[in-house]
């Protein structure tokens, strides 16, 4: 619910607008289900107004303490609770209005008592799906990628997403783009300084604008870098994806479920059961990985089994990783299988439990960047393919660009970037056209600011009059 919210509020950011609602609207925060604890949330105008009904108190409790309060049906004064209650004066709150907490005993009557209860009050109404990030949005308490990385991190299935999520929520992401933009929106103060009043102000110079050329060459440099980042933000977000390919019969869905710990495909002696894609998801040291049994490539008249290569292909091509498992019975690998590795390329002999000699099959394929024996049968030698493919999966997320803390997370960013890179060639073939250039600055400026949801203009105003004391 929270991403449809989130998706919500980029629109409401491209456009530059802002509705800000004066109602108070509660929900609970926590958790469905039984707990120990639950939180229900209050944020508006009449927050404050609120606990003193719920409570039967005239005195409100001070800002940001714990206080234990019996919690009563504003018209039936029937004991709902007895809860700890915390008030968050706007705008040092969450969302940037008056905000009271409600932690409440875990029950499924205590919760649904207290919210039946809020809803007879006047004025008030339950919150929207991801009503309070967007109004800590509108407050400008957090921007738009903060609001992304909360939706990230309640998502998020394993460490490293986490990690990931947490930063963008810190604002460490938004600030090289802030800085960004910033740094544009004073070179396009420049620009229009130079239109506007080239003629008449000495502050306007040609060294001053062979500065700002300069700066718009370093920022093209930066976000040019920026873009370079292999995906591994997106990729983390999305999970891994490995394709598990082979002839029919070589163990790739033994291999499936081996990594999976349970029957996640079907195993039969039957060459070509698999025929459709089986999908698992693993976390791999921290790492998401889906893996992808696919259907054992070989020629065949089947139809139905040569979708199923098809498909096997199609996942190939879209795989970060790919797993190439042969059966050291066969002796060889298939010249169709063999053009599959590459530098992406795990191979694994499988079968190994069985006795006999497969010297000429490892020469075959020691190209590859990494070659495991194992057996799916009894399980010898999975824990160092685990390991190689561990490595693989953590090699993606290696920055070789020294800048860790600031990648892009989603696609959405990366065609903002993109689209301000482009606006910044622009400018860099016509820097001296002032007023083609300015505009191309201008965009430049619109597409950063997307990314965080700031697409106002008036911060250009605002530098010409601090750098230019135009109208002196």
């Amino acid at each position: 619910m929270l991403r449809r919210q989130v998706a919500a509020v980029a629109r409401r950011a491209s456009l530059g607008l802002r509705f800000l609602s004066q109602d108070t609207i509660y929900a609970l925060s926590s958790a469905e289900g039984r707990a120990g604890v639950a939180v229900v949330r209050v944020s508006g105008p009449m927050a404050d107004q609120c606990l003193l009904q719920m409570t039967q108190k005239a005195t409100l409790p001070p800002p940001r303490q714990a206080v234990r309060r019996d919690i009563t049906h504003p018209e039936t004064k029937e004991l709902l609770d007895t809860a700890m209650a915390i008030r968050f004066p706007g705008p040092k709150s969450f969302t940037g209005e008056d905000v009271v907490e409600l932690h409440l005993h875990g029950s499924h009557p205590v919760i649904s008592g207290v919210l039946q209860a809020l809803g007879t009050l006047s004025t008030y109404r339950p919150a929207e799906a991801g009503e309070f990030t967007e109004r800590a949005f509108d407050n400008h308490k957090m921007d738009l990628m903060q609001v992304e990385g909360l939706a990230d991190l309640l998502h998020a299935e394993t460490e490293a997403q986490r990690h990931q999520a947490l930063n963008q929520i810190s604002g460490t992401i938004g600030q090289v783009y802030e800085e960004w933009r910033t740094a544009i929106v004073r070179c396009l103060a420049h620009a229009e300084a130079l239109i506007d009043f080239g003629d008449d102000e000495d502050d306007v110079t040609d060294e001053a604008y062979d500065a700002v050329i300069q700066t718009v060459r370093d920022l093209h440099k930066s976000i040019e870098r920026h873009l370079k980042d292999g995906r591994r933000g997106e990729i983390l977000r999305d999970g891994v994806h490995v394709a598990i390919l082979g002839a029919p019969n070589a163990g790739k869905s033994s291999l499936l479920n081996l990594l999976a710990q349970r029957d996640a495909a079907i195993v039969s002696p039957i060459a070509g059961t698999t025929r459709d894609i089986v999908q698992v998801p693993l976390n791999l040291a921290g790492y998401p990985v889906l893996l992808h049994d696919t259907a054992g490539i070989r020629d065949t008249t089947d139809v139905i089994e040569q979708e199923g290569v098809h498909r096997a292909f199609k996942c190939k091509d879209e795989a970060h990783l790919k797993i190439l498992v042969v059966d050291v019975q066969d002796g060889g690998v298939d010249p169709t299988l063999g053009d599959i590795i590459d530098a992406s390329t795990i191979v694994v002999l499988n079968k190994v439990d069985v006795s006999i000699a497969y010297d000429a099959l490892e020469h075959e394929v020691a190209h590859a960047p990494a070659v495991c024996k194992l057996s799916c049968a009894d399980g010898s030698g999975v824990d160092d393919f685990l390991k190689t493919l561990q490595a693989h999966v953590k090699a993606i997320f290696t920055s070789n660009d020294g800048n860790q803390g600031a990648i892009i997370t989603r696609e959405r960013h990366r065609k903002h970037l993109e689209q301000c890179l482009n606006h910044l060639t622009a400018f860099l073939q016509h820097p001296q056209q002032a007023e083609l250039a300015a505009e191309d600055l201008r965009h430049a400026v619109a597409s950063v600011g997307r990314i965080v949801g700031r697409v106002d203009v008036e911060d250009v105003l605002d530098v010409l009059f601090s750098d230019f004391c135009i109208g002196k």
